[in-house]
C-alpha cells in the first residue's frame, strides 16, 4: 500500500476532474509550486497511483445511448479466465467484472438500441457455458470522484 497525504488526494481529485490539468494550474488550488505538484505527479506515476490518463466520451452523442450490466452465470466448472475471455470477445462489452457468489460476472455494456441490446445479450448467453444471464438498464449514473 503507497502513502498518499491530503495534498496528494486533492492533486489526484483536480486529475480526476481533468487529466489535461497543468501544473501550473494545480499548484495554486494545492499550495506548492509548479515543480513540487511535478515531483508529486511523477511519484504517484512511478508508484503505480496513477496508472494513466483518459478522455470521457458521451457515448449518446455517437448513437451508443443505451447502457446496461448484464449478470452472467456459469456452469460451476467454468474458470475466471474463461469468463472473461467469453466477454472480451464481445466488442460492446466496456467492462467485466467477475464476483464471488451467484451470478459469476458482471458485465457493463453500450448499445444503439434495444434491438442491439437483444442482439449483445443473445451472443453472450451463446458463448462460452453461459447458463443465465439478468440485464438491468442504466437509468442514470454519478461517479465519485477519487
Amino acid at each position: 500500500m503507497i502513502e498518499i497525504d491530503d495534498v496528494d488526494r486533492r492533486v489526484l481529485r483536480l486529475l480526476h476532474e481533468d487529466g489535461r490539468r497543468t501544473f501550473s494550474d494545480i499548484a495554486p488550488q494545492v499550495g506548492l509550486s509548479v515543480a513540487a505538484v511535478k515531483r508529486r505527479v511523477d511519484r504517484l506515476r512511478e508508484t503505480g497511483v496513477i496508472t494513466g490518463f483518459s478522455v470521457q466520451v458521451d457515448h449518446a452523442k455517437l448513437g451508443w445511448g443505451i447502457e446496461a450490466f448484464i449478470e452472467l452465470s456459469y456452469t460451476g466448472t467454468t474458470r475466471v479466465n474463461e469468463i472473461v475471455r467469453t466477454a472480451y470477445k464481445v466488442p460492446e462489452v466496456q467492462a467485466v467484472f467477475t464476483i464471488a457468489g451467484a451470478p459469476d460476472a458482471l458485465v457493463h455494456v453500450r448499445v444503439r438500441d434495444i434491438q442491439h441490446l437483444q442482439q449483445v445479450i443473445d451472443g453472450l448467453r451463446h458463448a462460452g457455458q453461459v447458463t443465465g444471464t439478468k440485464t438491468l438498464m442504466v437509468l442514470g449514473s454519478w461517479n465519485r470522484a477519487s
